[in-house]
């Protein structure tokens, strides 16, 4: 009789795991993303949570605008930095995915993802930031899902719009004004890069700081939208106003000027109303840590 029941509760647990990693996948509504932006993401409610245990206060500073509102800039360094191949995939860039097992394999642990847009923004918008094989499977179901329902437009807009830039900054238009007290439009080139920098790990690396991770990628990133004819006179105002260590002439640092883009990134470890002039909302401070220099472009 014992053995029976231990049978049957194996069987009701191995079709409760089918369905929790096949089926939920399914079943999550994602037709309402094609025009609305969500109230609160999994991520953000992740956070949220993870503040309150801590003991530390949560502010959500999160403004979704059109993609037509976010700097041209922010966008295509955000795609050379985070997905390269975004318009030539299905949701999955293979080649990126076999680099980060290799690289994974090598270093005896799981510190690299290989995951493009739609899949980190299938795990912001619905999961949690766990790396186990359960939730990776349903990040997969997921992305196939959106890649088929809302196409590459609707996605880069959605993720640039949810993406973690900070503690409780979520999407560009937040980001923009809490560190540079400005709307997404108004980004310069600079900023752009250094906003894009810092999306492997926002919680740990900070836009306005000096350090080395940020400065290497920010330099890489201001030099592919160099070569790829983004930049033009914008890069050499920009140069003048840089510290001399901040951009390498080409040629002079050749793993730097590669056309190619940084890599493999690691996996990313109440509300206030926005003011009308596009800065922080009343009473809200930006960081003042380590500020880039006062000649910078704005």
């Amino acid at each position: 009789m014992l053995k029976k029941l231990a049978k049957w509760l194996t069987i009701l647990s191995l079709l409760a795991l089918f369905v929790y990693t096949f089926v939920h996948p399914l079943l999550i509504p994602i037709a309402h993303l094609k025009k609305e932006f969500p109230k609160e993401t999994a991520m953000m409610k992740y956070r949220r949570e993870q503040f309150e245990r801590e003991g530390k206060p949560f502010i959500l500073r999160y403004y979704p605008v059109p993609l037509n509102k976010i700097s041209p800039y922010l966008v295509k360094a955000v795609l050379i930095a985070e997905d390269d191949k975004f318009y030539r995939h299905e949701g999955f860039d293979w080649d990126a995915l076999q680099k980060a097992l290799e690289k994974n394999l090598k270093e005896g642990k799981i510190k690299y993802g290989g995951s493009t847009i739609s899949q980190q923004l299938a795990k912001n918008l619905f999961l949690s930031p766990s790396k186990n094989p359960i939730r990776k499977i349903k990040e997969a179901i997921l992305t196939v899902r959106l890649e088929k329902a809302l196409g590459k437009r609707r996605i880069l807009e959605l993720y640039l719009n949810i993406a973690e830039w900070g503690p409780g900054v979520f999407g560009a238009e937040a980001a923009s004004r809490y560190y540079f007290g400005k709307s997404a439009l108004a980004l310069s080139p600079f900023e752009a890069v250094r906003l894009a920098a810092v999306l492997p790990n926002p919680l740990k690396y900070n836009p306005l700081s000096h350090e080395p991770f940020v400065e290497k990628r920010s330099r890489i990133l201001l030099t592919l939208l160099k070569k790829r004819g983004i930049l033009k006179e914008e890069l050499k105002e920009l140069k003048q106003d840089l510290p001399k260590d901040e951009f390498k002439e080409e040629g002079k640092e050749e793993t730097q000027t590669e056309d190619k883009a940084p890599g493999i990134a690691p996996e990313k470890e109440s509300e206030e109303a926005p003011s009308k002039d596009g800065s922080p909302g009343e009473g809200e401070d930006r960081p003042k840590d380590n500020p880039l220099p006062k000649s910078l472009p704005q």
